[in-house]
């Protein structure tokens, strides 16, 4: 019986899972690390040969004999991550991540360009913010002169792969939307936010075609062979991580909410027309599932409780133990935990804030909590701003390392006010990946499954992991989050650009 297998290509590791369709079963889950360089500037690079190595590493570790009955893969990538390519395809700098806030100064330049940030969203449905790929180009022209000249083709992280992969460029509109010049209403590239970018150059020149949802393209033989793979192994489209953790946490029809606590904290909700919001307060996105993924992104999730753990010499996988000696609100500590600049709220510029500190609260399992409630306050305040613009969920998929803490999914269930559920697949976009796969293989072998009625059929959750909101920890979390607002309104000022 055949097998499909999704790569997730994120910033901390490679992971791959082979999956058996035919009963429901993951027969193999391998990773491979990754190094993230980081400047004081903001920057946040990897080189995509790391890629390929930790991609190879991970196919090594899976038997050969599973190995050579993958019949469709597809890829999960971090969206956002500029790889530069000369004419002959190869990469001309390392390539710079979602997580890069170096360009903060470029996105500014490139929304005052059209006349503001207004008139982007009008355009595009989205605000130029750092991170995205768009500010990335006039960063490169600035200060890697000898690179911009020599530019070919721009690809994102997962179309790297997919190059790799096929010897093919293309893209797809889920993860082309997080570069910031594409119209998501229309699935367009928007000309005049490129013209915006570089007056000088037809940067559409530049772009990959976009391909349609279910299209699958032919391995390379020698890269199959690196990978001891089939020959007629098929690469489908694949996606950004968020576009592909949609559709392995099944989230692919409305009322559905999916949350990654991961390096970054993620919030997306399908929708079957696009949700734009005037002001920017989330990304409108593109589904990869044929619809939009409206999105909330913190840049600083796990980061955070991970940097206190680390502080006080402890494993996060010991942090359960310090949330349980604490009541919610961690007796008047509050962590803005903006350690890697900010997206959600809109702070590029922004600092870690330790607030509310005095001999009562100075304690490891305090600031443990405070850090953990700072990550979950950051995606509570891009949920209200879901929640005022009339969306509604009655449930909270979760995912992501912070998935695996007890503490942390109660957490979610409180502060939230909704039942939380964890798929039994934890690995969500790999997972995701493979599915969509599995969906192109059999799509173009004739069979007209929907990828939702696919998606329902193999995603399930783990009963033994789910959490209910608490009433009286419903109430409690209710000041602390207020007081987390009021001091984020007073450092505002202090890290606005």
């Amino acid at each position: 019986m055949s097998l499909v297998a999704g790569i997730d290509a994120g910033t901390q590791s490679i992971k791959l899972v082979v999956y058996d369709a035919a009963h429901k079963q993951v027969l193999a889950t391998t990773s491979a690390p990754l190094e993230l360089t980081s400047g004081e500037d903001g920057s946040r690079e990897q080189h995509p040969a790391a890629w390929l190595e930790a991609v190879r590493d991970c196919f090594a570790a899976v038997e050969p004999g599973i190995r050579q009955r993958i019949s469709a893969l597809s890829v999960s990538g971090q969206q956002h991550g500029f790889v530069p390519l000369d004419a002959q395809g190869n990469v001309l700098a390392p390539a710079k991540l979602w997580c890069d806030t170096s360009s903060s100064v470029e996105c500014g330049e490139i929304m005052q360009a059209v006349g503001g940030a207004q008139h982007c969203v009008e355009l595009a449905g989205n605000p130029i913010l750092a991170g995205y790929t768009a500010s990335k180009l006039p960063w490169t022209r600035k200060h890697r002169p000898e690179v911009y000249a020599r530019l070919a083709s721009i690809l994102l992280p997962h179309d790297y792969l997919n190059f790799w992969l096929t010897g093919q460029q293309f893209c797809e509109a889920g993860d082309a939307s997080g570069t910031g010049w594409l119209d998501v209403r229309t699935r367009q590239w928007s000309k005049e936010l490129l013209h915006a970018i570089d007056p000088q150059r037809d940067l559409s020149a530049c772009l990959p075609p976009m391909v349609e949802l279910g299209a699958t393209f032919a391995v390379l033989p020698s890269v199959a062979d690196e990978l001891g793979l089939p020959h007629d192994v098929r690469v489908a489209v694949g996606g950004g991580d968020n576009m592909m953790a949609a559709i392995g946490t099944g989230c692919v029809v409305p009322g559905r909410l999916s949350m990654s606590l991961g390096t970054s904290g993620t919030l997306f909700a399908y929708s079957d027309t696009p949700v734009i919001d005037p002001d920017g307060a989330w990304a409108a996105f593109c589904s990869s599932s044929g619809g939009w993924l409206p999105l909330v992104c913190t840049m600083n999730c796990t980061v955070a409780t991970e940097a206190i753990a680390k502080l006080f010499g402890f494993s996060t996988r010991e942090g359960d133990a310090r949330i349980k000696a604490t009541s919610p609100g961690a007796d008047g500590l509050t962590l803005l935990p903006f350690l890697n600049g900010e997206r959600t709220p809109n702070l590029p510029l922004g600092k870690g804030v330790l607030a509310g500190l005095d001999l009562g609260n100075t304690s490891e399992a305090h600031l443990y909590r405070a850090a953990m409630e700072g990550a979950t306050f950051s995606l509570k305040y891009g949920y209200d701003a879901f929640i005022r613009a009339g969306m509604s969920f009655d449930r909270i998929v979760l995912t992501g390392g912070g998935a695996n803490s007890a503490a942390w999914r109660q957490m979610v269930a409180d502060v939230f006010g909704v039942p939380v559920e964890v798929p039994l697949q934890t690995e969500g976009a790999a997972f995701g990946a493979a599915l969509q796969a599995l969906w192109s293989l059999r799509r173009e072998q004739g069979d007209v499954v929907t990828l939702p009625t696919l998606v329902q059929e193999h995603v399930a959750t783990d009963d033994a992991l789910s959490a209910q909101p608490d009433p009286a920890r419903v109430a409690a979390y209710q000041a602390p989050y207020q007081r987390f607002l009021q001091h984020l309104g007073a450092v505002r000022p202090l890290y606005t650009a």
